[in-house]
């Protein structure tokens, strides 16, 4: 495992910092990494792996999208909730425009199967529906692990539903691009670390409180009287009781800084998961 010192000094160190994404290579994620930072240093790795190499300091950072606009929270978010250290330093919205993928020469008439990300299949399904009503949708782990299925194959009649990258990656060609992009498709990315960004002009900061559900009512009552901006609430499962659940909830402004902090102080049962830059 590395040293808390050893994982500390690459995150001050940028240019060594190991971030792990959810891989194979290919997927949005991937995307999302090459758009925050470059080519180098990034590690792709399955879901378990990546959340299990961040536990034990064998990657610095983690990109892991959370949220959509279209299908709420990803399968991701609980296993962020669940690590007993974690840091949100970042968030990162992007607006998606997926690409139908094949094997070079196949044509759009050729398509019988559709590959792609349970939550991408929820996102293109208005356009599936209408142009493609009869494919069969088959799900893989990634946008990433989609495109290679569809490479290995032999035949014309598969696609994956993805970023360009995967085409670029693994020898596949676009019959459609911008399938429903737009505003209404956007997912949300959290960089999780170890060290929280100092304030800005413009934060946000994600809570979790664990609690019962009668009490839910009590903590945003003291939330309002601070007069902190919810922003956002996310009910999960406690894993508990049926009567009691996990809130993440999102507000603005930064932990360290005026009423948040003095409200944090007082509410020890509230986890500050990170105060990060404000993206929207």
């Amino acid at each position: 495992m590395a040293s808390t010192n050893s994982t500390s000094d690459r995150e001050n160190d940028v240019s060594q910092m190991r971030i792990g994404y959810l891989g194979p290579g290919g997927s949005w994620t991937h995307q999302a990494c090459l758009d925050l930072f470059g080519p180098d240093r990034l590690i792709g790795l399955e879901s378990a792996r990546l959340f299990a190499a961040f536990a034990s300091g064998e990657i610095d950072q983690a990109c892991v999208p959370v949220t959509t606009s279209v299908v709420g929270v990803t399968p991701y978010l609980d296993p962020v909730l669940a690590l007993p250290t974690v840091v949100v330093v970042a968030e990162y919205p992007k607006m998606l425009g997926y690409s139908l993928l094949a094997r070079p020469g196949a044509k759009l008439e050729d398509i019988k199967t559709v590959v792609a990300h349970p939550v991408a299949l929820e996102e293109v399904k208005p356009w599936l529906d209408n142009e493609m009503p009869n494919v069969q949708r088959v799900t893989a782990p990634g946008g990433g692990a989609a495109a290679k299925s569809v490479s290995e194959r032999h035949s014309f009649d598969s696609a994956s539903m993805g970023p360009k990258i995967g085409g670029s990656i693994y020898g596949l060609v676009s019959l459609v691009d911008g399938i429903e992009e737009g505003p209404h498709n956007v997912t949300r990315w959290w960089v999780i670390g170890r060290e929280m960004p100092a304030p800005t002009d413009n934060d946000k900061t994600s809570l979790l409180a664990d609690i019962e559900d009668s009490n839910f009512s009590s903590l945003l009552a003291g939330m309002s009287a601070a007069q902190l901006e919810i922003l956002a609430i996310y009910e999960r499962p406690s894993k508990r009781t049926l009567d009691s659940h996990r809130y993440l909830i999102e507000v603005c402004g930064h932990a360290e800084v005026g009423a948040l902090k003095e409200f944090l102080r007082q509410s020890p049962q509230v986890r500050t998961l990170g105060s990060y830059a404000r993206q929207y």
